[in-house]
């Protein structure tokens, strides 16, 4: 005889409950340093019950959608569990995005509510003015967050609602809304427009569960890892991190801004053990200068996505150029030019040859030391290609080296090879009939 669900043996599965569990079993451990604040998990998770009865209170329903344009401050890692916990979808906006595209997403979205740093007020209201005046729908309310420890959190207006008023306000007993069916959705998002405009992406509550578990359970993530949080939160929500933290009592860094000195500062004092972060991250720490740097208190790890990172050899179809009947991988010409003690990033794509059909074609900056007015020369076209000759096959060299002064990326740091390939092929086909040999 078969066992059927009931409400004795089944209840929906939501990451939502990480925090619960994490309220009780580790709640007087750190969960979210922010310079010298410092909350337990205990903390955390009455701070989030408070926010999501302050929403409930100010007529968010379930279903409705609660936007955040924020950098990885406390209050945004707290809306990853107050705003579903109040029943509403939580949608998370890039802050490099430009008005028109943040208006795009906030009229798609039909956001009742949109918690705004203190730092993109002026994006925001940008945005808004750009709703069509004809439009029936109503503007969403305004929320901010502020931040003594920037100039612009010091100066919001004292009548304003602000995210720690909301805080204030709320029942710190609150019985947070759990979803009649784990189906139910819980998350949007938007992808950030690599190659056309952005799409939806609708999220279930099973569905952040079943990441986050899988996410915590494919790094081994120990209990209580010291995580820094220099992946963007709004980017695919921190790639499920801040319910994956919450699920084994983790400590959160959160960081408003960074560049290589702070995070080896903040790697030092706090002890990481664990960071995220796109390849162009990587290659920032990689290429730091020495008074930047710090030693390292202890191993770190770190997990990288969006791109494949420097002297990765893992491809993709649009990743092969097919040369003379060749195929050769972008990824692994990329993987040689990162070697060069002179090269910061490097993309190699297709260029148009009317013998060879497609050569290599090799975008690279340099780093700042080897730039005009740096302390070292800067390698010429011929230089760089000699130096790949002497490390790979003939027919995989660059036939062409184009110098920029920064590649382009999107919102989320991923190098834009497809503005790289119509600037390949802007330069027209070549001949070519050198000896491959």
């Amino acid at each position: 005889m078969g066992l059927k669900p009931s409400a004795a043996n089944t209840c929906p599965l939501t990451p939502l409950g990480f925090i619960d569990r994490a309220a009780t079993v580790y709640g007087d451990y750190p969960s979210v340093v922010y310079n010298d604040t410092v909350y337990t998990w205990s903390q955390t998770y009455h701070r989030c019950l408070r926010l999501a009865s302050s929403l409930a209170s100010m007529g968010i329903r379930k279903g409705d959608v609660v936007s955040v344009v924020a950098p990885n401050v406390p209050a945004m890692y707290e809306m990853h569990f107050g705003v579903p916990m109040s029943g509403a979808i939580l949608n998370t906006i890039n802050t490099r995005l430009n008005a028109r595209t943040v208006s795009v997403l906030l009229r798609h979205s039909e956001s009742k509510l949109v918690f705004v740093d203190c730092q993109s007020r002026a994006l925001v209201d940008e945005a808004l003015s750009l709703f069509p005046k004809k439009d029936d729908q109503k503007l969403p309310l305004l929320v901010f967050i502020g931040d003594d420890s920037v100039e612009e959190g010091k100066s919001l207006p004292p009548s304003s609602p602000t995210y720690e008023r909301l805080i204030e306000m709320g029942n710190p007993d609150f019985k947070w809304v759990r979803p009649d069916s784990e189906w139910d959705p819980m998350i949007l998002n938007y992808t950030s427009g690599t190659t056309s405009a952005p799409k939806g992406v609708v999220i279930c509550h099973r569905g952040i569960f079943v990441v986050a578990m899988a996410s915590v359970v494919d790094w081994a993530l120990p209990k209580h890892p010291v995580y820094l949080w220099t992946l963007p939160m709004f980017h695919a929500n921190g790639w499920s991190y801040p319910w994956g933290m919450a699920a084994v009592g983790g400590t959160n860094i959160c960081l408003r801004r960074f560049d290589a000195a702070t995070v080896y500062a903040a790697i030092e004092r706090h002890r990481v053990t664990h960071m995220c972060g796109a390849p162009v991250v990587l290659n920032m720490l990689a290429n730091a200068a020495d008074s930047d740097r710090r030693p390292l208190p202890g191993r770190v790890e770190i997990m990288t996505a969006g791109a494949p990172p420097p002297a990765a050899i893992k491809d993709r179809s649009k990743d092969v150029i097919i040369s003379g009947g060749e195929n050769i991988s972008s990824v692994e010409v990329e993987s040689v030019l990162y070697t060069h003690p002179a090269v910061n990033e490097a993309a190699v794509v297709a260029r148009p040859d009317d013998f060879w059909g497609e050569t290599p074609c090799a975008f690279v900056s340099l780093k700042e030391e080897y730039r005009r007015g740096g302390k070292k020369k800067a390698p010429l076209e011929a230089e760089i290609i000699g130096y790949c000759k002497e490390r790979m096959p003939r027919y995989m060299v660059p036939k062409t080296v184009v110098f920029k002064a920064e590649l382009p990326k999107t919102s989320t740091g991923k190098i834009q090879k497809f503005m790289l390939r119509d600037m390949a092929k802007s330069l027209g086909g070549s001949y070519q009939v050198a000896s491959r040999m």
